[in-house]
């Protein structure tokens, strides 16, 4: 069949297989798992591919699944489909029929969305595989909300190899945007992201007797307040870039000085050189601010995802895919986002294309944001999701 033909069947499986899928969905959904531990989840999507008679290997990266659909037509190219797996350490508030009986873990991410998908469009493909040549690696990645990360150590065992992959791509769940929509950003997308640790040490004992102590909680203040002053003086202006600190911990009381504070916080960038050099800003000015106050200060930096950059040329050619597929109303352009993916990963050793898929329904009450304990979307969503995605994959192999 040619491709208006081909666009067509895949439209329509995408809606016969529909309710398949949100099944598929709501079971993940119910039964979520933390990074790495994706066991039962694993089990489910192997159980699916052998349903769908589609060739897989298990145990890598502890619980990730590499999938094979070999089209039928001669073609040696290779491309890759990616879903990740993990849940979020969050309590349901939702009241659904599939809320998650996991208690304090729940999908708050749409990670099972994201299997669902790419069982679907695995499905889809399978089915029309003598309609397209080369291969399709399905990517189930574990641990993507947990650093280090499932996709480095994927790639580290060889996932992009043998056969050699030309091209990733990967969607994601994007409740500021409606269900039948996708959103996309050639170049640099989502931002690198470091873990920032940092222990004030003074020296405890009687709030009364100040001449007695050094209390640390002045210096965390202090700290704070210049690591904020000196990185914005020093960071580019012509790149996005964040620290912030979410937690900042003394073991005291009303009347007691602690020995110590701990402080905890992120920092986000778009600039390898000044990620670098900011790194050496926070643990100067930390240490500084902390001996000139009379105590001490360690900083502990760990280095995590690099920032996600979208190919530019196979970005636009999605972009082209999409606005064929759903219509140029349903494809927006995306602003870049100082939030972190370990799709970077991906990003950062083959040409990819990451975009997100619309989940909103405001008329259903479907507008909670990410990582909140009332997330949830539009199941709708999934037709674009599991669609789009076989659509590309056939335009990339034809």
């Amino acid at each position: 069949m040619n491709l208006s033909e081909l666009k067509e069947k895949i439209k329509s499986l995408s809606h016969l297989y529909l309710q398949e899928i949100i099944s598929v969905r709501r079971h993940f959904h119910t039964y979520p798992e933390l990074g790495f531990r994706e066991y039962n989840t694993s089990d489910y999507i192997a159980s699916k591919l052998n349903e769908y008679d589609i060739s897989f290997r298990r145990g890598i990266a502890k619980t990730g699944i590499v999938a094979l659909i070999k089209g039928a037509k001669k073609n040696g190219k290779v491309i890759a489909l990616r879903a990740d797996m993990d849940a979020l350490s969050i309590h349901e508030n939702n009241e659904k029929n599939y809320r998650s009986c996991a208690d304090g873990v729940m999908h708050a991410c749409g990670h099972d969305v994201h299997i669902a998908c790419l069982l679907g469009a695995a499905k889809i493909l399978n089915e029309l595989k003598n309609e397209f040549g080369g291969t399709i690696k399905l990517f189930f990645q574990p641990s993507e909300e947990v650093f280090p990360g499932g996709a480095i150590a994927m790639i580290n065992e060889g996932v992009l190899e043998t056969p050699k992959v030309a091209h990733v791509f990967g969607q994601h769940v994007f409740p500021s945007l409606d269900a039948g929509k996708i959103g996309l950003k050639p170049g640099k997308y989502m931002a690198s992201t470091d873990e920032i640790y940092i222990t004030v040490t003074g020296k405890g004992g009687h709030a009364a007797t100040p001449e007695l102590v050094v209390n640390p909680i002045t210096i965390a203040t202090t700290v704070l307040l210049e690591l904020s002053k000196e990185f914005e003086k020093n960071k580019p202006s012509d790149s996005p870039s964040l620290l912030a600190f979410g937690k900042i911990a003394g073991e005291g009381g009303t009347n007691v000085i602690p020995d110590e504070v701990k402080i905890d916080g992120t920092m986000r960038a778009f600039d390898e050189e000044w990620r670098a050099k900011a790194h050496g800003i926070i643990s100067s000015v930390a240490s500084q601010v902390a001996q000139n106050m009379g105590g001490s200060c360690n900083v502990n930096i760990v280095k995590g995802y690099p920032f996600l950059v979208n190919d530019d040329m196979l970005t636009s050619e999605v972009k082209r895919l999409a606005i064929d597929y759903l219509g140029h109303e349903n494809v927006v352009d995306l602003d870049m986002r100082l939030t972190a993916e370990d799709f970077a990963y991906f990003s950062q050793k083959v040409p990819s294309c990451f975009y997100r898929l619309g989940t909103r329904n405001e008329a259903k009450g479907i507008i909670s944001n990410l990582h909140t304990s009332t997330f949830d979307v539009d199941e709708s969503c999934m037709i674009t999701g599991m669609g789009l995605m076989a659509w590309i994959a056939v335009n990339e192999l034809k």
